[in-house]
């Protein structure tokens, strides 16, 4: 299969990830032809944002200019579908009705992505539908997780991290009453306790496992990173400011898919999947 057809396919996902992206959030109907963020509708140049960009169509007559994100998620959407077809053109064992799982995927993982970076949201209406295609993956697809193993990795995703989410609750719940007045923020979001059950659908609760540890080593190394760039910037952390973390869990679990031999051996000396 062409990398080049890939790319354009993912392009056009990335397309429609921006579309959802903008009305999912505010609970609008989706809105077509897309349109500029003063609401004018784009022209059919501008629809997607790489050609808005490129033929200089960002901007709507009355000067609302489409952000760097459009083109971005993209090329990112393209970049994640291309990186599924070079892992599958390196597996034998891999078949075209799963790389087109994945491939839907990767659109997925972009849409929640950008709407937690952007919102701090992981929406119901995103990950339900995407538990369905999970569990139809386990059922028709013999690569990765069969359905029980898809069944219990949802199970301990979500039991792991609902123990989370309830012990950051509980620790927020004191520390308001210590400080006497209200934190509405959890390190936890309820979306990220969907999110890694999603996860252990599509990998099983053998990776699933690996994908947490590398989770909570992305998340404290983002972290990091962001308070150094605060720090060179001239700007301080405020205590308790919640920082998305749903792109953590993506990547875990994209790294998982993709490269789950190679870390295990990594990890346990050992190739088993």
């Amino acid at each position: 299969m062409s990398y080049l057809l890939i790319a354009l396919i993912g392009i056009l996902a990335g397309g429609v990830v921006n579309l959802l992206a903008d009305d999912l959030p505010k609970r609008r109907p989706l809105q077509f032809p897309p349109r500029y963020p003063d609401g004018t509708p784009r022209p059919p140049l501008a629809w997607l944002g790489s050609t808005a960009y490129l033929f200089g169509k960002r901007t709507s007559p009355s000067g609302a200019k489409l952000n760097w994100r459009y083109p971005a998620t993209e090329l990112l959407t393209a970049a994640l579908m291309v990186l599924a077809l070079q892992t599958i053109s390196d597996d034998p064992l891999m078949n075209t009705p799963q790389f087109i799982f994945w491939m839907i995927y990767m659109a997925i993982f972009a849409l929640i992505t950008v709407i937690d970076l952007e919102h701090r949201l992981i929406l119901f209406v995103v990950i339900i539908p995407s538990y369905a295609v999970a569990l139809i993956d386990a059922l028709v697809t013999d690569y990765g997780a069969d359905l029980g193993q898809a069944l219990l990795g949802a199970l301990v995703g979500f039991g792991v991290f609902f123990a989370l989410y309830l012990g950051g609750y509980l620790f927020t719940y004191v520390i308001s009453k210590v400080n006497g007045h209200a934190i509405n923020e959890v390190a936890f979001g309820y979306g990220d306790v969907m999110l890694i059950t999603l996860s252990g659908l599509i990998l099983g609760w053998r990776a699933l496992i690996v994908t947490m540890f590398i989770t909570v080593f992305l998340g404290a190394f983002g972290a990091i990173v962001y308070l150094i760039v605060r720090r060179l910037a001239g700007r301080h952390y405020k205590v308790f400011t919640p920082l998305p973390y749903g792109q953590y869990i993506v990547i875990a679990t994209i790294l998982m898919m993709f490269y789950s031999p190679e870390i295990t051996r990594l990890l346990f000396n050992t190739g088993a999947r």
